[in-house]
């Protein structure tokens, strides 16, 4: 009778280090909920459902020893993946079950432009902006994620301030046409995160082309991760995000659970 390998002394210091406090789990996902603002597009396109849910049973005649609902939401709700099937340039890619688990795992780099967000709604990340971080904290690492902190997740909990629609037009920061291009086509990371509604900028249905992280990335076979919490936590370099989206067949994209180990 064979015996069960141990698992690598790695794996053994990791799991050592998370009992004695030396790692810490951040959960990077905002609470799911009736209540969790969704992206609003202007007719005549179709909007994506606001999560509502039709209870089947709850410790009763229907189901005496167990509760549970039906839930009804879009793809793109809450804390979400973006798989590449989600875009035109994408549709050939893959699909949610067919993104390799190996790639929702890996390093983070986390740029902080809360303060340039906060004086001003639309703001843009530019290729400069990424390079001075680099040159500060190291190149974008290989197989990981860029994660964009603007200090949008502390306007989750209203849709109105979240959204932050003006005049019909909705101001949210995000990376600008160029830098979009650059990271998804120059840079190793598989994918990006940001605390708004959706991957790109506001402002970003008037850039050439239209909606560029969207785009650009997805086109790429690389991924999107949006409505993220808690970047505040993280370090700019050295955190490991776990990004879990379900694997829906033919899914365009999923809410996730997004989380992150960190230093203690």
């Amino acid at each position: 009778m064979s015996s069960i390998p141990r698992s690598p002394a790695l794996l053994d210091d990791l799991a050592g280090a998370l009992a004695a406090g030396a790692v810490r789990v951040v959960d990077l996902t905002q609470p799911l909920s009736e209540r969790t603002p969704v992206l609003q597009l202007p007719e005549p396109f179709a909007n994506t459902p606001a999560l509502s849910r039709r209870e089947l049973s709850h410790f009763d005649e229907r189901g005496p020893a167990w509760a549970w609902s039906v839930l009804e939401l879009g793809e793109h709700t809450g804390t979400h993946f973006d798989a590449p099937i989600h875009w035109i340039t994408g549709r050939d890619g893959e699909d949610l079950a067919s993104v390799p688990a190996g790639r929702l795992v890996g390093p983070a780099a986390v740029i902080d432009k809360s303060a340039e967000a906060a004086a001003d709604p639309d703001y843009l990340l530019t290729v400069a902006d990424v390079q001075a971080f680099e040159a500060e904290h190291g190149a974008l690492p290989a197989g990981g994620w860029l994660l964009l902190r603007t200090g949008w997740d502390a306007r989750a909990d209203n849709q109105a301030a979240f959204l932050n629609v003006e005049d019909g037009r909705p101001r949210t920061p995000g990376p600008d046409a160029e830098c979009a291009r650059w990271l998804a086509e120059e840079t190793p990371i598989v994918g990006i995160g940001v605390e708004t509604v959706g991957t790109d900028a506001g402002s970003a249905g008037g850039f050439d082309p239209p909606f560029p992280v969207h785009s650009h990335f997805l086109g790429a076979g690389k991924y999107g991760v949006t409505q993220l919490a808690n970047l505040a936590l993280l370090p700019p370099a050295g955190a490991i995000v776990v990004v879990a989206p379900l694997r829906l067949v033919d899914g365009t994209g999923s809410p996730a659970r997004v989380l992150a180990l960190v230093p203690g």
